[in-house]
């Protein structure tokens, strides 16, 4: 099986479980939360794709998030 590296903008590896912060303020499509930067996400789930990860916040359930928007905590 081939595993997939992802990393957060600084160039760490990310896996299941980790918490990682926001590097920069993010506007949610579709709602009109703005996600400040330094904002702590914990618990995120890696997706198929080595770009982005999923996660909860309290303001938004089933969040996709950009790797290159992370750093790991």
């Amino acid at each position: 099986m081939n595993t997939i590296e992802v990393k957060d903008a600084f160039g760490n590896i990310l896996v299941s479980g980790d918490s990682v912060q926001l590097t920069k303020e993010l506007a949610v499509k579709g709602t009109k939360v703005t996600l400040k930067k330094g904002t702590k996400v914990k618990n995120i789930r890696l997706t198929d794709d080595p770009e982005e990860i999923s996660a909860n916040t309290p303001e938004i359930k089933g969040l996709v998030l950009r790797t290159e928007f992370v750093k790991k905590v």
